[in-house]
């Protein structure tokens, strides 16, 4: 297990150098969406208790995409606790994140809260209780330690006509009580979100506290909610990839087509990688090899360390 800041420190920059070393070929073995014409950057942050670590592309702003799902689903289980699940499944879906098939199977009740479907569910709920539309930008605005996000505009400039077709098709199941435009308008705004790695991994440093800290009823909940979130990362945060994830790297963690993953190894550090070349399912191709070196090197797998 990783022991020191200064071993920490080690340890990314070495992962740093072996991914650029070796980016073209850990791209060409995977299973690309798209063909590319080379490796894009690579950056890498650590936030624990006490600082921030960083490597490579650490300071490229990039849009968080499906990363801010997460941070929905949070607000959404401090709002309704589970009953946030009477609305949305808990189970992966084995399907791509942007997939309409499974909603007509299950009548308009999306599979989990990571793909599309189950997302636009949770705004719906955020929706009907912050008429700003801004929570999930609040929530991060919170945690970056006064840093400023800004937004992608070519996010926010993306039609959705699809997430507006299961919007409907949910509104007809009576599954979304807002204005179909007000819940396009704010998933828009937080998945066109953008920080860089230091940022995102200071964002989500909230879901490593999963230590109960005192018997009070508000602090039970809070640890719940980390746990309900993290299992849920686990099974379903990388789509139709998750359990690929899982096997390599052993991490609850959600990634974004912006090219970002976020990784939490509970009560020790919040992970953030970049690089915009992406799998078939959507995640970033060295993101996720970098994440399983770390987990190897570190011994930060929630399932233990590899070897003595």
């Amino acid at each position: 297990a990783c022991s020191s800041t200064m071993d920490l420190q080690r340890i990314i920059s070495e992962i740093k150098d072996e991914i650029e070393a070796n980016a073209s070929e850990i791209e060409a073995a995977a299973d690309a969406k798209e063909e590319t014409a080379k490796p894009g950057p690579f950056g890498m942050a650590i936030a624990t208790a006490e600082t921030v670590l960083t490597a490579g592309a650490a300071d490229i702003v990039f849009p968080i995409q499906s990363i801010s799902k997460v941070l929905a689903l949070d607000l959404a289980l401090q709002q309704l606790g589970d009953r946030v699940f009477e609305r949305v499944g808990r189970e992966p879906s084995g399907d791509p994140f942007n997939s309409v098939i499974d909603l007509e199977r299950t009548l308009g009740v999306p599979r989990n809260p990571f793909i599309n479907a189950g997302a636009l569910v949770i705004i719906d709920i955020l929706v009907a209780a912050h008429p700003d539309e801004d929570a999930v930008v609040d929530l991060v605005q919170e945690q970056l330690d006064g840093r400023v996000v800004s937004f992608d505009d070519a996010v926010l400039s993306e039609s959705g006509d699809l997430n507006q077709a299961m919007l409907s098709f949910m509104k007809h199941h009576n599954n979304i009580h807002s204005p179909i435009d007000r819940v396009m308008g704010a998933y828009s705004k937080q998945c066109a979100l953008s920080v860089d790695c230091a940022g995102l991994a200071l964002a989500g440093r909230f879901l490593t506290r999963t230590r109960l800290t005192n018997s009070a009823d508000a602090e039970i909940k809070r640890a719940q909610r980390m746990r309900t979130v993290l299992a849920l990362m686990m099974t379903c945060g990388h789509y139709d990839g998750s359990g690929d994830f899982a096997v390599r790297v052993g991490l609850p963690a959600k990634s974004g087509v912006g090219g970002g993953i976020l990784a939490i190894a509970p009560e020790t550090a919040s992970i953030a990688v970049w690089s915009p070349n992406l799998d078939r399912h959507g995640n970033s191709i060295l993101g996720v090899r970098a994440l399983e070196m770390l987990s190897v090197r570190t011994g930060w797998s929630v399932f233990g360390p590899l070897g003595a």
